[in-house]
């Protein structure tokens, strides 16, 4: 049955290729492009010959996302397609993402923005602009499915392995899954980007965006010592031994698991185990001490009933984007889940997220607080009003 569609459209291949999929399909495809930091994005309907000429203008592009050169690509597929195109501003809203990620640097921990964008921003403040609008759902052109089940709609990893993003999309709440539609995850990329030629798509061999959108040059401890003024100072480096080694310039320059740039040599590989925002101290050590046996998270979102309270139940858990999975039991309820794997797992850092699923299917997610499995918080997560 044809539905009337708010479709987020970055000016990559992907959502273009989704927008293009639900209009052969029949479906009323409204694009629009987030507007979340550069100054000189169009703003409001473009559509047409206006979208046509902002495209022509554009400067060269660049691999990142959410740019003017960006805006103005998407706006070039919407007047290829035929379909009306907006412009949202969403600076404000987006720069609660920034500033989480600014604090979770400073206080110890490793953020993820981009998961933090689709909750608030792509199905959060998105879907309540398609509501208003008369839209029935909203699609983008992440690479995971939602598919129908005894239970109602529920997410799935998507059918390429290698593109899978279904972990950036955990915190998607159970009753909103029945609006998202995901039309490129169950397509490899390399047919995505075969059928974006075929439809006549002028960002069919655009590159893939692979910075955080508003870190370009992927230099985030820059970043986040610009917006934080005299929050960077020297520490201590604490060797294997737990004597001091060196000095550092601030603990938001290393993050658990990095090996590169530690500043000294052991003779050994040596890599940063852990740091304590606390003391501002850095611990390195070898990488077995990067192991953990398990992890304890907040902000938990279930897309599954929990397991009954005390009982551990079966899966397999991902602590990276893009990480193996790992063969785990887990347990938990409301906003905690805790998680032990079948063996260790290593440089799982306090502000990852962890995913659990069975098979494909996502069954829940949290924020790491703990990566020991011990549930002692080390770097509280701070809470979100």
């Amino acid at each position: 049955m044809p539905e009337k569609v708010l479709v987020a459209m970055s000016g990559g291949v992907d959502s273009s290729v989704a927008a293009a999929l639900l209009h052969g399909q029949g479906h009323e495809v409204v694009g629009c492009f987030m507007r979340l930091g550069s100054v000189d994005e169009p703003e409001g309907l473009l559509a047409g010959d206006a979208a046509r000429a902002v495209c022509d203008n554009r400067p060269e592009r660049k691999r990142g996302c959410c740019s003017v050169n960006d805006a103005a690509d998407a706006a070039h597929v919407a007047a290829v397609l035929g379909v009306p195109f907006y412009v949202l501003n969403f600076r404000r809203d987006f720069q609660r993402v920034i500033d989480d990620f600014v604090d979770g640097y400073n206080a110890g921990r490793t953020p993820n923005p981009c998961i933090r964008c689709n909750d608030w921003l792509k199905f959060g403040r998105l879907h309540a602009h398609a509501a208003a609008i008369g839209c029935d759902a909203v699609a983008s052109g992440h690479y995971a499915r939602v598919l129908p089940g005894p239970g109602g709609a529920e997410l799935h990893r998507g059918l390429d392995p290698g593109k899978d993003q279904s972990y950036v999309l955990f915190g998607s709440p159970a009753a909103r899954l029945a609006e998202m539609r995901l039309p490129v995850g169950g397509f490899p990329k390399a047919e995505v980007r075969a059928m974006a030629e075929r439809f006549g798509l002028p960002v069919f061999d655009k590159p893939d965006s692979q910075e955080i959108c508003f870190v370009p040059d992927n230099d985030h401890a820059a970043f986040v010592e610009a917006r934080t003024p005299g929050g960077f100072a020297e520490g201590d480096l604490i060797g294997p031994d737990g004597g001091v080694v060196g000095r550092h310039g601030g603990h938001q320059r290393f993050t658990p698991g990095q090996r590169r740039g530690v500043g000294v040599a052991f003779g050994m590989p040596i890599y940063v185990t852990a740091k304590d925002p606390a003391t501002n101290a850095v611990t390195l050590g070898p990488r077995e001490r990067l192991r953990t046996a398990g992890c304890t998270a907040a902000e938990a979102n279930w897309l599954v009933p929990p397991p009954p309270e005390g009982r551990w139940a079966r899966g397999e858990a991902q602590v990276r984007a893009h990480g193996e999975p790992i063969p785990c039991r887990y347990r938990g309820g409301g906003d905690r889940l805790e998680v032990r794997f079948d063996g260790e797992a290593e440089a799982v850092a306090a502000g990852q997220a962890v995913v659990v699923y069975a098979g494909t299917r996502v069954q829940a997610g949290g924020w790491v607080t703990a990566a020991d499995g011990s549930g002692e918080e080390r770097h509280p997560v701070r809470k979100i009003p």
